[in-house]
This record gives structure tokens, C-alpha cells and sequence, in this order.
């Protein structure tokens, strides 16, 4: 068995990843549907930045409310009442569009419902991996959700959804990404029980126990000025790369739904790659440094696809991008999951989330006009730039990144055991 695939031997481990990964599947429907049907009602950037307002507000708000949640109750509740927001919101949006109802406003209300649920489920998530693997295997695990997560959401779920939308449109599309969150429901109600991490502890306020999660991270440098860089770095990724690349394929490429969705696969293709290459040989010696490499040339992408000229440039560009993007977000959260307190994971899970999002709001509403004053390509290439920047001065002006590389070594590969999965 691939060093990879080695937590699959432990069933619950087995559970949580084969129903996240076809809810994902799901999501990667979704993703090419939702820009295509937005695009449908409204073919200008400004629509889907209100969509991607509306859905990127509630995870912002309620992202620290659920990383409480997640230390005050059993994670597996908190995901399974998260899974069942989100797939309500979808179906309800799959109806209205198959009937031919569907209307902006009716868009941004659902998507609304979704970030919800993302703000509950993905602190506890996070939260949960700990609980189920360690040491090297903890590792594994996190490269193995990068990996599931990236052919489910960028490559399996792209290209079908692309196929979906291009032969019976949106709506099946939504009907499908909402059915898939049924499949991960039926796995999490088969995870073993567990008792919350807070068992044994007085209850306190919501207040304090944030308070409590807060002061952690302010005393790690760290993972403190990590998360920093990543409120920035997205605030200036995130909406120049989810509105306007579907635009500019559909509007300078003159391409479909399909196209977008082979530009999403190609990445998906790059990320497994760098996954089972970093799931096989175990985590880089220097661990901060690779992380921060990595997001770096991930961030300076945005250039590639300002000045690419057609759709298999971009899909080159995002091949490599996103398989860089897979090594940063493996590393730092096997990092943050070995160091954080377990009492204390789900809520310092929820800070990172929180976040990471804070400012990707502002980033939607930024996109439309920006993009509207100085064009879609400037906005891509400018904002490129800037992400390279933040990283580089970000490593250079935190001595505590560098210094965590030297105080904490990576965990040496450990032999995976032969025999069948228990």
C-alpha cells in the first residue's frame, strides 16, 4: 500500500475521508455551475463578486463560533448539522433552477446558507484528524485529505460538472452537489462516538473560551503572523481568481463551462501529484521555509493567467499553482495540528479559518470595480505581484519563522505496515 493511502487502514479515518471526498466531488460540480448560472443571469463581474460576498460573510461571521462548538461538543455532531445545512441550501437551489425560478437574489440568499455551513464544519474537521491518527501517520493524513480533497474538487468534480452544465444545465448540477453532502452524512453517522474535547472542564462563557484561543495564537509568532499573511494573501488571490478567470475564459478565450472546468481539473492533476510525492516521502526538513516558498509562487500565479492567451496556458499555469498550494496547506496544518493543544485545536482551527477568510469579503467587493477601472488581466497580473510581495517581506520581517524550522525538526517517515486495512 502507498505510504499515502496508510490512515485508510484505520475505519473511521476511512469513514471520514471516502464521505468528505464525494461531497467534495459534489462541491467541484458546483463550483463550474455556480459561475456559469451566475454568469447566465448577469455577465458581469460584479454578480459574481455579490455571490462570492454573500457566500465568504456567514464563514467569516460564524468560522469562531464554530471552532467553539467543536471543542464544547463531539466534532462528528458538529459536521454531521453542517453537512445537512448545506445540502438543504443546494437542493433548494437545484429546484428553483430545473424549474427555471431561479434568480440572482435567489442565489446569494442559498450561498449564504452554505457558508454556514462551511464556518461549522471545517474547524471541526480540522479538529477531529488528531483524535484519529498521530505522528507520522497525522501527516499522512493530512496529505491524504489534500489529495482526496484535490481530485475531488478540482479534477473529478470540474470535469463532470462542466460535462453537467454544457448538456442539461445548472440546476442537475445543484441537485447532484446537494445529494453528495447525503453521502457524507451517512458516513459521519457510521464514525465511532467520542466525547467532546471539553469533557471534564468547567463550561465558561463563549467569550473567555475565545478569549483563551486568542491568547494562544498571540503567543505563537508563528502561527500568528502565518495567519496574518494568509488574510492578506487571499484578499488578493481570492476574488481576481474566482471571478475572473471564468471571465476570461468565457469572454477573451470565448470558451464554455467545460473549458473552466478542464482549467480546474489540470490543477486537481498538479495537486495530486505534489501530494503523493509529499505523502510518500515525508515532510520537507525545513518545513516554514517550504511552506512559505510555495504559497509565494502559488500567490505570483495570477500573473500567469493575466497574461496567458489561451485556455491551455491557464491550465498550465494552475497545473503547477495549485500542486504548490497542496504542499503549503499540508505542511502548516500538520504543524499547527502537532503543536496546538488538543482542548484548544478547534478553536485555534477556527482562528485560522476566520482568518484566512477575513478579508476574502472585501476581496469580492474589490474585484468588480478594480477589474472595471483598469480591466480583468491588470487586476490579475497587479494582484500577483502583490501576493509574491506580502510573502517575501512577511519571511523577512518575522524572525520566529525562520527560527521554528530550527527548533522543530520534521517527523522522520515511519514504515508502512503490510497487511489488510482494519
Amino acid at each position: 500500500m502507498p505510504a499515502i493511502l496508510d490512515p485508510l487502514r484505520e475505519r473511521d479515518l476511512a469513514l471520514l475521508f471516502a464521505g468528505k471526498a464525494v461531497s467534495l466531488a459534489g462541491d467541484g460540480i458546483y463550483v463550474v455551475a455556480l459561475a456559469w448560472q451566475v454568469y447566465a443571469l448577469s455577465n458581469v463581474p460584479a454578480a459574481l463578486s455579490l455571490v462570492g460576498l454573500a457566500l465568504s460573510l456567514p464563514q467569516v461571521a460564524l468560522f469562531l463560533v464554530g471552532g467553539v462548538l467543536s471543542d464544547r461538543f463531539e466534532r462528528r455532531r458538529v459536521m454531521l448539522v453542517a453537512d445537512a445545512i448545506r445540502a438543504a441550501a443546494l437542493l433548494a437551489m437545484g429546484v428553483l433552477a430545473v424549474t427555471g425560478a431561479l434568480e440572482l437574489w435567489h442565489v446569494v440568499a442559498l450561498v449564504a446558507f452554505v457558508g454556514a455551513g462551511d464556518a461549522l464544519f471545517y474547524p471541526a474537521f480540522s479538529a477531529i484528524l488528531p483524535e484519529l491518527a498521530s505522528g507520522e501517520r497525522l501527516a499522512r493524513a493530512n496529505a491524504l485529505d489534500q489529495l482526496s480533497r484535490t481530485v475531488a474538487l478540482r479534477l473529478v468534480g470540474p470535469v463532470l460538472g462542466g460535462a453537467l452544465v454544457a448538456g442539461v444545465g445548472a440546476g442537475p448540477a445543484f441537485l447532484l452537489d446537494g445529494a453528495s453532502f447525503g453521502a457524507s452524512l451517512a458516513a459521519l453517522a457510521l464514525i465511532r462516538r467520542r466525547g467532546a474535547a471539553s469533557a471534564g472542564r468547567p463550561r465558561r462563557s463563549v467569550r473567555l473560551e475565545l478569549a483563551e484561543g486568542i491568547r494562544y495564537v498571540r503567543g505563537q509568532a508563528w502561527i500568528a503572523s502565518t495567519l496574518v499573511l494568509a488574510a492578506i494573501s487571499l484578499l488578493l488571490f481570492w476574488g481576481p481568481f474566482e471571478v475572473l478567470l471564468p471571465f476570461v475564459i468565457r469572454n477573451d478565450f470565448g470558451g464554455g463551462a467545460g473549458d473552466f472546468g478542464a482549467v480546474l481539473a489540470a490543477g486537481g492533476a498538479g495537486a495530486v501529484v505534489a501530494t503523493l510525492w509529499l505523502g510518500q516521502r515525508g515532510q520537507p526538513r525545513r518545513r516554514m521555509r517550504a511552506a512559505y516558498v510555495a504559497w509565494g509562487l502559488m500567490l505570483s500565479s495570477l500573473i500567469g493567467y493575466g497574461l496567458a492567451t489561451a485556455t491551455w496556458q491557464a491550465a498550465a499555469v494552475y497545473t503547477v499553482a495549485y500542486g504548490l498550494n497542496a504542499v503549503a496547506v499540508v505542511v502548516f496544518a500538520t504543524m499547527l495540528q502537532e503543536t496546538v493543544p488538543r482542548e484548544l485545536l478547534g478553536r485555534v482551527s477556527s482562528l485560522d479559518w476566520m482568518t484566512s477568510y477575513a478579508l476574502i469579503p472585501l476581496s469580492f467587493a474589490l474585484t468588480g470595480p478594480v477589474a472595471a477601472l483598469i480591466g480583468a488581466r491588470a487586476t490579475l497580473v497587479g494582484a500577483g505581484v502583490l501576493g509574491a510581495c506580502a510573502t517575501v517581506a512577511m519571511w523577512i520581517a518575522v524572525p520566529a519563522l525562520r527560527a521554528r524550522d530550527a527548533a522543530v525538526p520534521a517527523p522522520r517517515p515511519t514504515p508502512v505496515p503490510a497487511g489488510p486495512a482494519s
